[in-house]
């Protein structure tokens, strides 16, 4: 499968390059940068700490898209949604990690995905995803006498919070209580607050150093606390994900996918 890393200057970009090439089933074909970028023109491989691949990075997504048969951008929310028309237009399929989209590039996203599959996820780690299921069965399983809260840590780096991989985890739950997450969600507190409505899913974001990613969902009942968490460790986790993926992608009919039917969970 011919794929195309967009933002392949970035950290994730260049995790990207090395888990496809690292990949059986799979090749990188171009990569894509903005046009102030001084990666322009460099060697893909190089900037990936491979070795040179003959691949020069190119200002010109369309032109990389033509060629490829998938792309997988972990960029902005702005790029992402361009990138979503372009590969709906060449009918392949987008792997999408991006986070912190409105509702509008979420309907222009949706809109893309009648033309080509395109899989997006908050989180591309498998053990994530596994998470986001055991969460909505603990939500189904625990009423509203267990109290949810959410929180997560993350890199000094990171611009949006609560996090996709929170906001992932805290769809799941409402999901699981047959809730509303917009109409039933806590974004921090401060000052008197009073007391805690039932049925209320809180989030905590903290940024700091050079955390890779820390996500836990708390289960807080009467004499009892169920927490559930994951560490990661490595940004290649994110990476492989993307290019499973991808290359599960490549069968399907155009739609809008998420990596629990990567995994069928």
């Amino acid at each position: 499968m011919k794929i195309a890393v967009m933002g392949v200057a970035g950290r994730m970009g260049q995790e990207l390059v090395r888990a496809v090439h690292e990949a059986g089933g799979c090749t990188v074909i171009g990569g894509v940068e903005q046009p102030d970028s001084k990666a322009i023109g460099t060697d893909i491989g190089t900037l990936a700490g491979i070795g040179p691949l003959g691949i020069a990075v190119s200002e010109d997504p369309l032109e990389v898209i033509a060629r490829a048969e998938g792309i997988l951008d972990f960029t902005t929310p702005k790029a992402t949604v361009e990138f979503s028309g372009l590969a709906a237009n060449a009918r392949i399929v987008h792997v999408i990690g991006t986070t912190g989209f409105s509702d509008a590039d979420e309907t222009q996203i949706a809109s893309a995905a009648r033309h080509a599959p395109i899989v997006k996820a908050g989180n591309m780690s498998l053990g994530v995803n596994v998470l986001v299921a055991l969460v909505r069965r603990a939500a189904e399983a625990l009423d509203a006498d267990f109290d949810i809260e959410i929180t997560e840590m993350h890199h000094r780096h990171k611009i949006d919070a609560p996090s996709g991989t929170a906001l992932m985890l805290g769809n799941a739950a409402a999901g699981g209580r047959g809730l509303n997450l917009k109409a039933h969600s806590i974004r921090g507190r401060d000052g008197m607050t009073g007391e805690r409505p039932r049925n209320d899913i809180g989030f905590t974001s903290l940024r700091g150093g050079s955390v890779v990613g820390e996500h836990k969902v708390i289960f807080a009942g009467p004499g009892e606390r169920l927490e559930l968490t994951h560490r990661a460790d490595d940004r290649m986790i994110f990476a492989r994900g993307a290019v499973k993926a991808a290359l599960w992608g490549r069968t399907m009919e155009p739609g809008l996918y998420s990596m629990s039917d990567v995994l069928g969970l």
